[in-house]
């Protein structure tokens, strides 16, 4: 990121969300927009880094960035794509996890078990959620304590979009130890579906149409995998459904990990090579990957009136989906 701030012809523009301080040092959290300045637009957002370990989520999307800075060059389609589009990038979360290798934050806790919302019935063990230490992984931080520094940052962000925006996706890259790659949407605290269930079975049908060679991702609600508490989509979902200008379908990569571990056991040995592709090779497939899926949400945002449900057909569509997925 840093190499971009320098440039004085960077086509983004820059805000500093918050500054996390460790140490002798002060990480700023970035946020880069591109796109139609206007806050009742269309608006993308890409978040990553929330884990500190994870840092593939980050690279993906910089690569992302670094792809739609350069056609901004040269590419009139796109050009014209971004007068009716907003798109945001906060390519690192968790500035001090990341510097320190770890998956929560300077203060011990997990951003992604944060939030102030408990799971309606039992979770697993410690990777729920967990308050009895913060040298265990999935500590959520003190009962009552306001949330960490880095999580309202960008629940703050996110709410501020979402009040004035006519549509709204976001998409959170992270990487876990699974056999796929899987992209989640809420609940995590409950098995229940959300009120916007119609609308994302609508986007996936879409996207199954659109690419129908991309079957590697599954599609579900994370509460199919397991619940935690503290979940930060899930929080800031709900504290936006009464102040909402339209709608907003929040989104989660979990890219697979087992997926380089199975092809290079020994990376197990390397201290993040448990959640990041290391061999040279497979990361920059991995890098490339998702550029299609990163893309086909931005052009599904800007033509969001072309296939999101009629308000008259919408309990249709929920029924649809709450057949398929529950």
């Amino acid at each position: 990121m840093d190499r971009w701030l320098e440039q004085p012809d960077l086509p983004a523009r820059i805000h500093t969300l918050t500054a996390i301080e460790c140490g002798d040092d002060c990480l700023p959290i970035y946020c880069f927009e591109i796109g139609n300045a206007k806050a009742d637009v269309p608006t993308v957002i890409f978040t990553g880094g929330v884990h500190g370990v994870e840092r593939i989520g980050t690279q993906v999307i910089l690569s992302f960035m670094h792809t739609l800075f350069n056609r901004m060059d040269w590419d009139e389609s796109l050009d014209a794509m971004l007068e009716d589009v907003r798109i945001l990038f906060v390519p690192l979360v968790n500035p001090s996890g990341m510097l320190r290798r770890t998956r929560s934050n300077l203060n011990g806790v997990d951003l992604m078990r944060n939030a102030p919302i408990d799971a309606t019935g039992k979770v697993p063990f410690l990777l729920g959620g967990q308050r009895l230490s913060r040298h265990i992984p999935w500590y959520r931080g003190r009962r009552d304590d306001p949330m960490e520094k880095e999580a309202n940052a960008v629940i703050r962000m996110v709410e501020s979009i979402v009040k004035e925006s006519s549509f709204v996706i976001s998409l959170d890259c992270h990487s876990g130890f699974g056999h796929q790659d899987q992209v989640w949407f809420p609940y995590a605290y409950t098995p229940d579906p959300f009120d916007d269930i119609g609308e994302m079975f609508a986007l996936r049908l879409l996207f199954r149409r659109t690419h129908p060679t991309f079957s590697f991702y599954l599609i579900e609600p994370q509460s199919r995998n397991y619940t935690t508490h503290g979940d930060l989509w899930d929080h800031v979902y709900k504290q936006t459904l009464n102040t909402r200008k339209g709608t907003y379908l929040p989104l989660t990569l979990e890219m697979g990990s087992w997926l380089w571990i199975k092809k290079n056991p020994l990376q197990m040995f390397n201290a993040l090579g448990v959640f990041n592709p290391v061999l040279p090779h497979r990361h920059e497939r991995v890098l490339r990957r998702h550029q299609c899926l990163m893309e086909f949400l931005i052009r599904a945002t800007a033509s969001f009136r072309n296939w999101l449900p009629h308000p008259s057909d919408r309990r249709e569509w929920m029924h649809q989906a709450i057949e398929y997925w529950y």
